[in-house]
């Protein structure tokens, strides 16, 4: 029994159960009762959880053909291609320029993407590029529900990736079940030990084709198998090899259960109207086996009860329990589904790609809509224009853009000086910028300031004018500094320096600034 010091005397013990209103806490049984605690609305639990959470299952899904598994095999080889094999690509730029077609030049702040090099400066393009991907994210949830996740997230690849690993080494569903299950023995070890030795390759791979999007590709390989390369080379290739066998190796599904963010976003984005994939349960229900259906024609549904649509789930869900979190819409259950439903005689389509709408259609007799008609709808449009928007508005930007770019700092300790000669001399700091993969000669000229001359330290006085011309090194910003004088008497004015590429682009670019003089003199 309890001790009666420390009992909680508003829990009443009836018939050898503790039962009481009061939080889970408050309650203090006799070790051996059976005890009910819940609150006043809801109805008494007889059990208390033994976890807080669910014992993992391991999934082991079975190997399946189908025109939804063709395509997951053509979207992991394309996205897996893309990978790998961009960082080799060679694009010509000229010899002022790298030749890797896609490269993030950290050291000299520039990203490249086969013609297009961004600047700091225009991280606009690369926010601009974030903003599409999300609202595309937007735009096919809202059309066919998790289709990102079911083919083209990277967790998504590289966890089919390392299933297929699985099966290569261990056999199908059940012989890996059979083995999971086996006592260690010698040959279970290696097993385990070929296969993690094949995780550990491709994690390798992957990590190290990341940093070469980072630096010229063969020269970054030779480094790093020579030891050459820079600390961080290796560290980072350590930590995505981890993260990658760890993730796609071991976790699985549980990152896109658990971890991943976007399943609870993705609620937002999805209605009656979005192309899911759903067991049309007035079609299945009540289940039965085959020869039940032939002793009782009429009483069961299509769905046989197989699981076929279990085993060969990625995340080890049951459709036919609902739309649930764990559903990656793969569609690899249709192919079982609509396999079975082939060999015993009966539709396709008991689990298929549908809106809710449709199925009620469909069980009411009513014939669905297309499927035009059901990606063509007002939410989905919209998406589709915003996007498209901001595409369109990234193209002309970069379509307009200068490659000539010019700056001014205007000295402000002290504001001017007065020469010998009695004329006011200001100094400015100038950058100019040739976004151009050559040198180029540009002209820097003074507009709205009669009289003035311009000289620079490069450039003596005694060689002063109006305007000056400077080379410019290729893919570079060149500091200038601009001595710019009046003669005595002027006042304080405002004037642009203009600078032009001396080129067949002949671009400019011009600045506003201000001249400062005394106020009177």
């Amino acid at each position: 029994m309890s001790n009666p010091e420390t009992r909680d005397w508003s829990a009443v013990v009836e018939d050898g159960a503790t039962k009481t209103n009061e939080p889970v806490s408050s309650a203090v049984a006799d070790p051996e009762a059976a005890t009910r605690r819940h609150e006043p609305h809801e109805p008494p639990r007889e059990h208390l959880p033994e976890r807080l959470y669910e014992k993992r299952e391991f999934v082991h899904n079975k190997r399946i053909d189908g025109p939804f598994r063709r395509f997951k095999w053509f979207v992991m080889v394309v996205t897996l291609a893309i990978y790998y094999v961009t960082p080799w690509i060679r694009w010509d730029r000229g010899p002022y320029a790298p030749d890797q077609a896609v490269l993030v030049d950290l050291a000299h702040r520039r990203f490249y993407m086969f013609g297009i090099e961004i600047w700091p400066h225009e991280f606009y393009f690369v926010a601009g590029l974030l903003i599409m991907a999300g609202i595309g994210l937007f735009l096919v949830t809202s059309a066919v529900g998790r289709a990102w996740c079911g083919y083209a997230c990277p967790q998504t690849v590289w966890t089919d990736l390392f299933q297929h690993v699985d099966r290569f080494v261990d056999g199908d569903r059940n012989a890996r079940r059979r083995l999971d299950n086996a006592p260690w023995t010698w040959g279970k070890i290696f097993r385990r030990a070929f296969k993690w030795t094949i995780y550990l390759l491709i994690g390798l791979v992957t990590g190290g084709a990341w940093i070469l999007y980072f630096a010229d590709a063969p020269t970054l390989l030779r480094d790093f198998f020579s030891g050459e390369a820079a600390p961080i080379a290796y560290i980072t290739v350590a930590v995505l090899t981890l993260t990658t066998v760890t993730l796609g190796g071991f976790m699985r599904e549980q990152v896109c259960i658990y971890m991943c963010p976007w399943p609870r976003i993705q609620t937002a984005m999805l209605d009656e109207k979005s192309l899911i994939v759903t067991y049309k349960d007035w079609r299945g229900e009540p289940r039965g086996s085959v020869k039940k259906a032939r002793r009782n024609p009429g009483q069961f549904g299509d769905c046989i009860d197989c699981t076929q649509c279990v085993q060969v789930c990625p995340t080890g869900i049951d459709i036919r329990e609902g739309p649930q979190i764990g559903c990656i819409t793969c569609a690899l259950c249709i192919d079982a589904c609509d396999r079975v439903m082939k060999d015993i005689g009966r539709p396709r389509g008991l689990i298929d790609y549908a809106t809710l709408e449709d199925c009620e259609r469909e069980a009411a007799g009513e014939a669905p809509r297309s499927p035009w008609r059901t990606l063509l709808r007002p939410r989905t449009v919209a998406y589709f224009l915003i996007w498209g928007g901001i595409g369109g508005a990234l193209l002309f930007a970069l379509g307009v853009r200068s490659h000539t770019e010019l700056t001014v700092a205007p000295d402000r300790n002290p504001h001017y000086m007065l020469l010998s000669d009695g004329s006011v001399r200001n100094s400015y700091t100038l950058k100019l910028r040739n976004m151009e993969s050559r040198p180029r000669r540009m002209e820097i000229a003074l507009e709205g300031l009669p009289g003035a001359v311009m000289w620079t330290d490069a450039i003596g006085k005694n060689d002063a004018a109006a305007s000056q011309t400077v080379t410019v090194p290729a893919d570079l910003v060149r500091q200038v500094r601009a001595y710019v004088a009046l003669p005595a008497g002027t006042k304080a004015q405002a004037f642009t320096f203009r600078l032009t590429s001396l080129d067949e682009q002949n671009e400019s670019d011009e600045v506003t600034t201000r001249f400062d003089a005394p106020e009177e003199q």
